[in-house]
Formats: C-alpha cells, structure tokens, sequence
C-alpha cells in the first residue's frame, strides 16, 4: 500500500506521517528530509541558490539514504548521519529554493519510486500524489492557515529556547509556498483524487483518526 501526502511548508505532514506510520505498520518516507539533505550538502559546498548549473554538478556527488534504527529515521549524507543538522531555516529555505532543479528531483525522485516499489509506505512532500506516486491507493492534500504553520513553527523554536520573530517565520513560509507553488518543475499542488484536509484547527491526534479511517476503508474494500 501507498500513502501520498502533500502539502505546503509547515503544514505538520511528518509530525503526522510518523504517528501514521507507527499505528498503521507503514514505512514512513520522509522526502523533504531527503531535499533537506541535498539542501545541507550544496551549502557546505558553496554553491549558491540561484546557481543552477552549480547545482546540477554538485548534486550528484551526494549520496542520501534513509534508515531506521530503534524506530527513528535516520537521515544520510555521503555516509554522515545529518539528521540533528538538517532542521535549520537555513537549510529550509534552501531546500525550497534547490529542490526546483530538475537534476536535484530526477535523482530524489528515483530514490523515492524505489523505496515504495519495496514496501508499504507513507511519503510526504510537495508532488507526491501528483508526480513521485501518481497511483497511489490514498492521496491526502493536508493544508493549514499560514499564520497557523508560523505559530507552531514559533512555539517550537521557543521550546527549544531558540529567539525568533513569529512575523518573520509566516513571511517565510508564505514565500516558500509561492516558491513551492510557482515553480516550474511538478509544482505544489492538489491532485485531483485527493481529499483536502484543513488541519488549521485540528490536533495531530484528529487529523490521524481522519486519514486512518481512510486507510482502513482502503484496506477493507471499502473505497
């Protein structure tokens, strides 16, 4: 079985895909991890941003791979575990910007269709549903308002006494969503057999009972 779950920036979507993945005996996929990766690697590489064709060359000289040990995901780069490094807005913001390079997602991309052609899983990510897993059996558009997404992201950097400015955390992520959405390589955007859940108002724990409803009915023949 296959799960597609895509959404904006800050949406929540692996917070949710890990409680998923433990409950439903899913293999959890984090794809924008994998970006992440890349995204750490062509910064200690120097190159910039906007450097397209930096990109292209560098990119394929990184190795990344997911793992699992005692339940966590473990996230590799070139043989490094990165998995405490790879959070930073930093390295978001240039994930968002990189993962428009069609050498960076022709590469990621075949990693991902390879790991679901091996097992049950859930991945996450920007176009899932609409080009990584376009045969699905479940896809799931999980949205959230963006002033929403900043407060959590706010609550969570406070909690780990990191400072931050809330207003500057929702410019952020209402730019990489018109990043996410603008761009010209498989966009960010709503498959057309998805089901939109707005989980603006919603605990982790409610949007789970919802999506696993919708796997159990799958599973049942039931939809």
């Amino acid at each position: 079985m296959s799960v597609a779950l895509d959404g904006p920036a800050g949406v929540g979507n692996s917070i949710f895909a890990k409680k998923k993945e433990k409950r439903m005996n899913l293999i959890y996929i984090d794809t924008g991890a994998m970006y992440r990766a890349m995204a750490l690697f062509l910064i200690r590489s120097g190159v910039g941003a906007y450097n397209s064709m930096g990109i292209s060359l560098e990119s394929q000289r990184a190795e990344i791979s997911l793992t699992y040990e005692n339940g966590e995901m473990v996230v590799w780069l070139n043989g490094e575990d990165v998995t405490g490094l790879i959070r930073t807005e930093e390295v978001g913001n240039m994930a968002s910007k990189s993962s428009v390079n069609a050498d960076v997602r022709k590469k990621l991309v075949s990693l991902q269709q390879n790991m679901a052609a091996e097992a049950d899983v859930i991945m996450d990510g920007r176009d899932i549903g609409t080009c990584v897993l376009p045969n699905a059996d479940i896809k799931v558009y999980l949205t959230a308002d963006s002033f929403v997404r900043a407060t959590r992201r706010f609550e969570e950097l406070t909690a780990k006494g990191i400072a931050c400015d809330i207003g500057k955390i929702e410019e952020d992520i209402i730019e990489r969503d018109y990043r996410d959405m603008h761009r010209e390589l498989n966009p960010l955007k709503q498959a057309e057999d998805a089901v939109v859940v707005d989980s603006s108002y919603m605990s982790i724990e409610e949007v789970v009972e919802t999506i696993s409803e919708m796997i159990a009915k799958k599973k049942n023949g039931e939809a």
